[in-house]
């Protein structure tokens, strides 16, 4: 076992790395004194043989031994040589021949030693060790630009987790100004090879899993950090949420380092630690699907994005636009949000050739209209109402939206061969407790439906979980709270919700669009892998804690009740739906519920028509037929609250 001098914790095995570079430099010291003694002897005009001195060359590697190890000269990473290490070596060299000078002296008074050979060696020697250092880091970096620039002492003492470029790039940073607050204590990695070596003077001391040891050793030494700060990319949620858990019972706050481009040259100090970001706290990584594919998808093609100023919609238009369509057709009835999306697209993609249609999907002669002058060969319907609070106030607007926009828009679909359809569905549609979740149950039904029918469009279905960040979801919500001072609201201690990224969603979109192209699986509808669901009241103290504050002390989080419709927990998958086998990585396949389609449109055209009279009550009795798992508590039921045509209250 090597034991840490630093830390006083053992670790397995010798790091072969920090051997590489012992015998490395003590081969530079055995050669350095050899060289210095051959020159001082032919400039002296009696040159002698190598190994001359043998005696004094091997008492002098054997000095060096011991002093490069004592003053940690073996621990650098050469990848970030800075001028903490040149100091070093300067040092360790200086050190070495003031040791070697009396013993030498003690042991032969120095007989047939040249006392110019010391100085001669010295110099000779630091070069040796300087310059493979230097050569190692301008082949990494292509400059030695970073090499000079000093670190000066900071204030807040930090302990760094990740020893990579984005540790090096911090420490040198704080080190620009004085402004910079931060000086870092420590760095823990992943990495066990790693443990023990230096970063700019900076020690890496212990792994991820010894955090804990690491804060304690720091805290005897009188250098306890006053946070953490994630400097590494590779860090997935789970262990976020565990570091979360650490600082806390430490007494630290957790934050990630500022990215890469607020490191401005010459910027000065004045920076500060970012926010972890709430997408870090999946407790998973974020899935990375096959972006070759969905350029082959979309290449090319014309393209029509319903919902495109929404969140999902808008970050549909993003990714598609990156591929390289032949044309896209943006479809909002929101001005203002078709006006940001569409500006967004001309600032990024002024190339592109594009259309931005107003338009209501429940307005059949509009859909038609707009697909017999866009002809898109690839439809992605995102447009949706999808707050199940005010969809559950406002019944029949949001069964007109999402159930007969959704047959309006497949349908025009099918008329104008369209190539596929992709509808945007939600979790909620799985044993649903709310109209938002029934009427999308209802929308994966028509297109089930009609892909059984249809002979020139194919009908996909993306079934996901909560967006983070997303109009109306849970942390937009918390982030406001928070701004407030709280409290953070939360409907149920127990309630539960899977969450993925806005990115997720839409590479997950793109990706079943992709997989169905290539394989014709038709009416199956796609669920992405979300891992664990996660409490939302847990959410809601992570969040405080990463804003510095100790939940129940400095922001409390209060329970105010389940909103009509809404679900202690969420389910991806109907009992009906049986799972099938996909190599797809991040996604699961549902085989779907058979629907005859003749059966469906004639109920829809009544539901439909009691939808328009506001007869609430016909209409949720017919939901109630199309979806016989829809659910509500008898004192949130919205036909008992809205009744045939009353012109009071909301629709």
């Amino acid at each position: 076992m090597a034991t840490d001098d630093d830390t006083g914790r053992s670790h397995p095995l010798v790091n072969p790395r920090i051997v590489a570079v012992a015998i490395h430099d003590l081969f530079m010291a055995a050669s350095s004194f050899e060289l210095a003694v051959w020159i001082r002897y032919q400039t002296y005009g009696a040159p002698q043989d190598l190994f001359y001195l043998w005696h004094g060359t091997a008492i002098f590697t054997a000095i060096c031994v011991i002093v490069f190890w004592r003053t940690g000269l073996y621990r650098g990473i050469w990848h970030y040589a800075s001028l903490s290490d040149l100091s070093a070596i300067v040092k360790a060299v200086a050190l070495a021949l003031l040791v070697f000078l009396p013993i030498m002296f003690v042991l032969d008074r120095l007989a047939n030693f040249p006392r110019s050979a010391l100085i001669i060696n010295g110099p000779l020697l630091i070069l040796m060790l300087s310059l493979p250092r230097l050569l190692y880091r301008f082949m990494k970096d292509g400059s030695l630009r970073a090499v000079f620039e000093q670190v000066p002492e900071d204030r807040v003492p930090v302990l760094l987790v990740g020893a990579g470029n984005e540790a090096e790039t911090f420490i040198r940073e704080m080190g620009r100004s004085r402004l910079a607050g931060y000086q870092a204590v420590g760095i823990v990695d992943h990495k066990t090879s790693r443990i023990g070596r230096d970063i700019r003077g900076v020690r890496v001391l212990g792994t991820l899993d010894e955090v804990t040891e690491v804060v304690q050793t720091l805290e005897r030494k009188g250098r306890k950090p006053q946070r953490f700060v994630i400097t590494s990319s590779r860090i997935d949620g789970s262990t976020i949420a565990q570091l979360l858990d650490v600082a806390d019972s430490l007494g630290l706050t957790l934050s990630r380092m500022p990215r890469m481009t607020d490191f401005q040259a010459g910027s000065g100090g004045g920076l500060d630690v970012r926010p972890v970001d709430v997408e870090d706290l999946l407790g998973r990584p974020q899935r990375v699907l096959n972006r070759e594919a969905m350029r082959t998808l979309v290449a090319g093609r014309r393209v029509l994005v319903t919902g495109a100023g929404g969140t999902i919609g808008a970050e549909l238009v993003r990714q598609v636009a990156a591929l390289g369509p032949a044309h896209i057709t943006l479809v909002e009835n929101n001005e203002h949000a078709l006006y940001r999306t569409d500006l967004e697209l001309s600032e990024t993609r002024p190339d592109l050739s594009r259309n931005s249609v107003l338009g209501d999907v429940r307005d059949a002669d509009r859909v038609r209209v707009v697909f017999e002058r866009e002809r898109p060969q690839l439809v992605f319907h995102a447009a949706a109402f999808k707050h199940v609070p005010i969809v559950e106030a406002n019944p029949n607007e949001g069964l007109l939206t999402n159930i007969v926009g959704t047959l309006n828009v497949a349908e025009a679909c099918n008329g104008a061969g369209v190539e596929e359809m992709v509808l945007v569905s939600t979790d909620k549609a799985v044993n649903p407790t709310s109209v938002m979740g029934a009427s999308k149950r209802i929308a994966e039904m028509i297109c089930q439906g009609l892909s059984l029918r249809s002979e020139g469009t194919r009908f996909v279905t993306v079934r996901f979980g909560n967006v983070l960040g997303s109009t109306g979801s849970v942390v937009p919500l918390f982030e406001r709270q928070l701004a407030r001072g709280g409290p953070l609201t939360v409907t149920h201690p127990d309630i539960t919700r899977y969450f993925m990224t806005t990115r997720e969603a839409v590479e997950l979109i793109l990706q079943a669009t992709a997989a169905d192209a290539s394989r014709q699986l038709g009416s199956r509808i796609f669920v992405l892998d979300m891992g664990e669901p996660v409490r939302i009241q847990d959410l809601a103290q992570q969040m405080i804690r990463l804003a510095g504050l100790r939940p129940g002390i400095d922001v409390d989080v209060t329970f105010t009740g389940l909103r009509p419709g809404e679900k202690l927990y969420e389910e991806l998958l109907h009992d009906g739906e049986e799972p099938v086998a996909t190599d797809l990585p991040g996604v699961q396949l549902a085989a779907p519920r058979v629907i005859d389609f003749d059966l469906l449109k004639p109920q829809i055209g009544r539901l439909e028509a009691a939808a328009l009279a506001r007869d609430t009550a016909a209409a949720i009795a017919i939901v109630r037929q199309l979806v016989p798992e829809y659910q509500t508590d008898a004192g949130t039921d919205p036909a008992r609250d809205h009744g045939p045509s009353r012109a009071a209250g909301p629709a």
